[in-house]
């Protein structure tokens, strides 16, 4: 064999041992995978939806199963489009396609490990804890709230109402107890999340749902720290407020004049808003002027006809009635034949108009305030609908909850005068009444807003231990919120699960931005209505010229990043919570001066 011939044998024996690399991934491939995975996202999440939505207004074996089913094909589908996007990283791709890409592997909450059984274990996981949160009934051996039997919805309007200390405890335990079968539940579907985030390259559940905000996961921690320091010191003089008149009505016993306030107290089963309690702390002055509940009811407003109020207001605005299926279709009141997950949802079945709520109301203020922010979900929901379906999205998870938020800010008095529910406005004599009360339903949850999930992220990342889940969720809630468990602690309870965003795998941090965002976007289309006097006194109710800003930044979804979003409408890309505090500036000097003499803080 000549040297030729022997130097071509070797190459090709070589070629044989050594096959080709494959030729590295291009833009052109990157644009194609993400049209494809956009395509059947949207189909799988179209079907998800459909069966989520009988789930949960039929709870039965049968639709928590088909549910199951439907959630793990699309999360499957999910996690294996995060896992392919990952080796298009160092592509030099079209900025649209790179945003898409960048979604693609942030695209689900609780991502599925590739195990096939594991997957089907974590969507039955998810699935049954929601249905056990939505069947739970708390049955008391006494006439509590005037039947045996009481479910959860039953359970917060006795909370809202009931001012004796005992029965409040007696509903409190009842319902937090429902939760302890959930503990094992949610503990499993913790190791198999964690696997699944693993798998997409980081390090927990908690880091994957940080990475969300269009900034490093830490960082967007430490931005969520920035805002709170921003706000504390009102919600403390709110906290030692409140707190002394609680000890006023039920003395040392009940309430100290020191330290955290009982959990069952507050007129919420979750403390996370205390509003309707301020029949108990409100001055003998700081009458607000009017009664909502007393005003729906006097005039007929059932949940029709509240809701259609809620829609009026964003028509008002120039955006475009509801479809004729939205009433069709939704559920506004508790069915009497079967079980529902009552708490209150917006939905969009077809990502063009199939818009829908899911509500169980009564007719009360709560109702009303609540309409409003629902229909912002949908309201958004339409305005990005021409998007393509990965921008089909909030800018982030807070801008959706507050733009509906911003809605409820501006319904004041001067608007109820408007639509004929009140009849005279109050004279500004009643301001303080007015900011307190929504003091106590806004500024209250700040620290409630963002405590749940640095409870979860520490459960993600394995800080906490099953072990501790009980413990390290009430040493957050007396850091934060200054509440206390009103019984003594008990290492086997869940009282996490007690609130439906835990089991139902909700990141709650979101509702914590749309707090400061609000305020931000309110102060924001004030002065763009040109609005002079007290943020407080403000409404933009039939301002089309906010309206079309509004729609504009709405329009967007989630093809930019959020900063972008936020100085559309707002003039500037930074979140930031002073607009809170200008809002509520009478409310802290009228505040500091009750509080003279007595010791704040916990």
């Amino acid at each position: 064999m000549n040297k030729l011939v022997a130097s071509v044998a070797a190459a090709a024996l070589l070629a044989i041992a050594m096959p080709a690399r494959a030729a590295p991934p291009t833009a052109s491939e990157a644009a194609a995978f993400v049209a494809n995975a956009e395509r059947q996202l949207e189909a799988q999440g179209l079907e998800s939806s459909a069966a989520s939505w009988v789930q949960v207004n039929f709870i039965t074996a049968d639709t928590n199963k088909l549910s199951a089913l439907a959630s793990q094909r699309l999360t499957t589908m999910a996690v294996q489009f995060a896992a392919d996007a990952k080796k298009y990283d160092g592509v030099q791709v079209d900025p649209v396609v790179r945003r898409k890409l960048d979604l693609l592997k942030r695209g689900t909450n609780l991502p599925s490990p590739k195990d096939p059984a594991k997957a089907t274990e974590l969507a039955q996981l998810k699935t049954e804890l929601q249905g056990m949160y939505g069947a739970a009934k708390w049955c008391s051996p006494s006439d509590i709230g005037g039947e045996k039997c009481i479910d959860g919805n039953a359970l917060e309007e006795l909370m809202r109402r009931e001012r004796d200390p005992q029965k409040l405890l007696a509903a409190w335990t009842g319902w937090h107890a429902q939760a302890k079968p959930m503990k094992a539940k949610y503990e499993r579907m913790v190791e198999l999340a964690d696997e699944g985030a693993r798998e997409l390259g980081y390090s927990d559940v908690g880091a994957l749902w940080r990475s969300k905000y269009d900034m490093p996961a830490d960082a967007f921690a430490a931005e969520t720290d920035r805002l709170w320091d921003q706000v504390k010191p009102l919600y403390e003089s709110l906290h030692c407020y409140v707190r002394g008149k609680l000890n006023e009505k039920y003395g040392d016993a009940v309430v100290a004049k020191t330290g955290p306030i009982p959990a069952h107290l507050l007129g919420n089963m979750w403390a996370q808003a205390w509003g309707d309690i301020f029949d108990v702390v409100a001055p003998a002055d700081a009458d607000p002027g009017y009664d909502l509940n007393a005003l729906l009811k006097q005039q007929g407003y059932d949940p029709i006809k509240i809701t259609k109020t809620g829609e009026g207001f964003y028509t008002s605005m120039g955006f475009a009635p509801l479809p004729k299926t939205f009433y069709e279709r939704s559920l506004f009141v508790k069915p009497r034949d079967r079980e529902v997950v009552c708490h209150a949802s917006a939905w969009d079945l077809d990502n063009k108009d199939d818009l829908r709520i899911k509500m169980c109301m009564s007719g009360t203020d709560e109702d009303f305030q609540v309409v409003h922010h629902e229909l912002g979900h949908n309201v958004y929901q339409r305005a990005y609908k021409n998007q393509p379906p990965l921008f089909r999205g909030g800018a982030n998870d807070g801008f959706h909850e507050a733009i509906g938020d911003t809605i409820q800010l501006a319904l004041t008095p001067s608007y109820l005068k408007q639509i004929g529910l009140l009849g005279a406005e109050p004279d500004p004599s009643k301001d303080t009444g007015l900011l307190l009360k929504r003091a106590m339903d806004k500024v209250a949850f700040l620290p409630f807003g963002l405590l749940i999930d640095r409870w979860r992220w520490d459960v993600f990342a394995g800080r906490t231990k099953p072990a501790d889940y009980e413990k390290a969720w009430w040493a957050l809630r007396e850091k934060y919120q200054g509440v206390k468990r009103p019984v003594a602690d008990d290492a086997d309870s869940f009282d996490p699960g007690a609130k439906y965003h835990v089991p139902g795998n909700t990141p709650y941090t979101r509702y914590f931005l749309a707090h400061i965002l609000e305020f931000q976007f309110h102060k924001a289309a004030c002065e763009q209505a040109g609005w002079t006097g007290p943020l407080h006194r403000c409404t933009f109710y039939g301002n089309k010229e906010v309206g079309k800003r509004y729609n504009a930044m709405l329009e967007m979804g989630a093809s930019k990043p959020w900063p972008e979003a936020l100085k559309a409408f707002t003039g500037t890309d930074r979140m930031d919570a002073s607009a809170i505090l200008a809002y509520f500036a009478p409310l802290k000097t009228w505040l500091d001066q009750q509080n003279k003499g007595r010791q704040c803080g916990w």
